[in-house]
C-alpha cells in the first residue's frame, strides 16, 4: 500500500496544479460495496453506491424526506390500492426507455428469495400495469408505511436483465457469479464504468440523465482503504477528497490540521449483538450438550457485564450515544425513556446470574465480527471480550472483511455475532419484521440470525405492521419493544456517529442514512 501510495503522488505531482483532479470525485472507506445488484443485499454502503446508478420510484432530499423520483405522483385510491405516475421520458444507461413494464419486473424480481429486500417487497403487495406510464400496487393487507417500503426497491430494466440473463438477484451467500455483480444499468445521475472488487469502482456522469445535478462531479473513483492511518494518510496528502468513516480517535487532529474538514452527524443506525438461541448446542463454544444462549440470564448477564459508558468516552471517543433499544433511531422508539433504558452495568449482578443458570465457572465461545463495516467494530468486538471475561466467559473474536462476514451470518454459522441495523427510515416497522420476528418465509425474519422463536412478540411486531390506527399502532410498537427487551434477544449497544471528513474543497451534503450523493457534490 505504502509503493502505491508513493507512486500515486509522484505521478499527481508531475500534473499542471488544478487539472488531473478537476471534477474527480475521489474517495474511500474501509469496505467495499458487497455487489452492483440492486436487490442481492441490503447493506448500507452497497446501496448507497448503487443508489447512484439505480433509482427508486420516491427518494429521499436532503433531511431524508420523501419526494418524486421516478414515479412523479402517487394516490391512495383505498385502504389497500395506491397508484402511481411514472415520470415520462426516461431512458436507462443503455437508452432503452423507462416504463411500467421495468416496474412490476422489479418489484417481482425483489420479490425472489435470493434478495434481502424481500421483506419490504412483499409489503407492497401486487404490482399491476395501467398504461406505460402507470402503475397500482393492491395489499393483502393495510400497511402504514407502504411509501417507506417503496423507497427502498430499486427499479431496473427488464430488457437488460432478461438479456443477460439476469432475471433472479445474485445468490450471494452461495457465492454466484451472477452478471449483475459486475455490471449496471440504471436509469440515476452516474454510469458504472468498471468494478475491481476490493480495488477500485468507476463511475461517469450519465449525459442523459432526466435530473439536474446540483454538483459538478463527471468522474467518481471509489477505492476500499482497509486501514485507518492509510486512508487518513491519503486524504491528509491530497490522493483522496473525501473519506466516509474516519476513525473517532482522529477526528480531533483531522480538525486541526487545516487541510481537512470534519463533518459532523449522527447516523441512524443501532450497533447491537445477538446470539444463537435456536440450536440446542452451539457451533462454537465449550458447553456441550445444551445451549447457554436459551437462557435468559445468560443473555442479562452478558448484557450486564458491558461497561458502554467506557466504550462511548474511551474506545468511540464520544462519538456514540448508548441505547437500550435495538432500532436505528430514537424516532423509532418514540423517544420513549422506559423503551430506551438500558439494563444497569453491574458485573456483581451478572456473575450471579451466570452462577443461577448453572455456569459459575463460564464458558467459551467464539464472537463473529466484521472488521470493515461498523465504526471500531473490531475493536468493540475486543472490547466486549475484555469486560465478558469478568464473568469468566472466554471469548475468541473472530474478526473478517464484510464479503466474507455476511455469508456466514445468512447461513447462520454462527454462536455469537455483531450486527447493525439502519438506514433512512425511522419507522419500528423496518427494525421488526425482518429482526424481531420468528424466521420466516418472505423475508420475515430474515436477519433473525439468532433464530429464536417468540410467538408472542412475534404476533405483536406482525400486529403493528398492519395496524392502521396511529394510536393502536403506537401501543402496539410499544408492546413489542418492550417484549424483546425483556426477553434480551438481541444486546443494544449504541447508536453512532458517523462523521465524514473532506479536504477543503469539497462540499459535500451529509445525511443521516450515511448515503453520500454524488450529484450533490461539488469539487473546487
Amino acid at each position: 500500500m505504502k509503493h502505491w501510495l508513493i507512486r500515486t503522488l509522484l505521478a499527481a505531482a508531475l500534473l499542471p496544479l488544478g487539472a488531473a483532479q478537476a471534477q474527480t470525485l475521489r474517495w474511500a472507506s474501509q469496505g467495499d460495496p458487497q455487489t452492483m445488484d440492486p436487490h442481492s443485499q441490503n447493506e448500507g454502503l452497497t446501496n448507497a453506491m448503487n443508489g447512484q446508478v439505480y433509482e427508486y420510484l420516491i427518494g429521499r432530499d436532503k433531511q431524508l424526506n420523501l419526494v418524486p423520483q421516478l414515479a412523479t405522483e402517487w394516490q391512495q385510491t383505498g385502504p389497500l390500492q395506491w397508484r402511481m405516475k411514472l415520470r415520462p421520458n426516461v431512458k436507462f444507461h443503455d437508452g432503452s426507455p423507462f416504463t411500467a413494464d421495468d416496474v412490476v419486473f422489479s418489484i417481482n424480481r425483489a420479490k425472489e428469495p435470493t434478495s434481502q429486500i424481500a421483506v419490504y417487497a412483499n409489503a407492497v403487495g401486487d404490482v399491476k400495469k395501467i398504461d406505460d406510464l402507470t402503475v397500482e400496487f393492491n395489499l393483502a393487507q393495510v400497511n402504514p408505511i407502504f411509501l417507506q417500503h417503496i423507497n427502498a426497491l430499486f427499479i431496473m430494466s427488464k430488457s437488460w436483465s432478461e438479456k443477460n440473463k439476469a432475471t433472479k438477484p445474485q445468490d450471494y451467500k452461495n457465492k454466484e457469479e451472477a452478471y449483475t455483480a459486475y455490471n449496471a444499468n440504471g436509469t440515476g445521475p452516474y454510469m458504472l464504468v468498471k468494478r475491481e472488487p476490493d480495488v477500485k469502482t468507476t463511475y461517469k456522469r450519465n449525459p442523459n440523465w432526466w435530473g439536474k445535478p446540483q454538483g459538478n462531479v463527471q468522474e467518481v473513483i471509489y477505492t476500499p482503504i482497509k486501514q485507518d492511518a492509510t486512508r487518513l494518510a491519503a486524504l491528509i496528502s491530497g490522493e483522496i477528497d473525501f473519506v466516509l468513516d474516519p476513525p473517532p480517535r482522529d477526528l480531533e487532529r483531522l480538525r486541526a490540521g487545516g487541510q481537512v474538514k470534519v463533518i459532523e452527524g449522527l447516523e441512524n443506525r443501532v450497533v447491537f449483538i445477538g446470539m444463537d438461541q435456536g440450536r440446542d448446542e452451539l457451533l462454537y463454544s465449550s458447553v456441550k450438550g445444551k445451549n447457554p444462549f436459551k437462557d435468559v440470564r445468560v443473555r442479562k448477564a452478558l448484557y450486564q457485564a458491558i461497561d458502554i459508558e467506557t466504550m462511548k468516552t474511551k474506545l468511540m471517543n464520544g462519538q456514540s450515544i448508548p441505547t437500550g433499544a435495538v432500532v436505528p433511531s430514537p424516532l423509532g422508539s418514540f423517544n420513549d425513556p422506559e423503551i430506551e433504558k438500558r439494563l444497569p452495568y453491574d458485573v456483581a449482578a451478572a456473575r450471579k446470574l451466570m452462577a443461577e443458570a448453572g455456569y459459575p465457572d463460564g464458558f467459551e465461545v467464539t464472537l463473529d465480527c466484521p472488521n470493515n463495516r461498523y465504526i471500531n467494530d473490531e475493536k468493540i468486538c475486543i472490547a466486549l471480550a475484555s469486560m465478558w471475561a469478568q464473568i469468566k466467559v472466554n471469548v475468541k473474536v473472530n474478526a473478517m472483511p464484510r464479503a466474507t462476514y455476511f455469508p456466514k451470518l445468512e447461513k447462520l454459522d454462527t454462536s455469537l455475532y455483531m450486527l447493525g441495523w439502519g438506514g433512512s427510515i425511522t419507522d419500528a416497522e423496518t427494525t421488526f419484521t425482518p429482526i424481531y420476528r420468528n424466521r420466516g418465509t418472505g423475508g420475515i425474519g430474515s436477519y433473525n440470525y439468532g433464530n429464536y422463536t417468540d410467538d408472542k412478540l412475534d404476533a405483536v411486531a406482525a400486529a403493528s405492521s398492519k395496524e392502521g390506527d396511529p394510536d393502536k399502532r403506537k401501543a402496539l410498537i410499544k408492546q413489542a419493544f418492550l417484549l424483546h427487551n425483556d426477553a434480551v434477544h438481541h444486546i443494544p449497544l449504541h447508536r453512532q456517529f458517523i462523521p465524514w471528513a473532506a479536504r477543503n474543497n469539497v462540499a459535500v451534503v451529509h445525511r443521516a442514512d450515511n448515503w453520500l450523493e454524488w450529484s450533490w457534490v461539488t469539487v473546487k
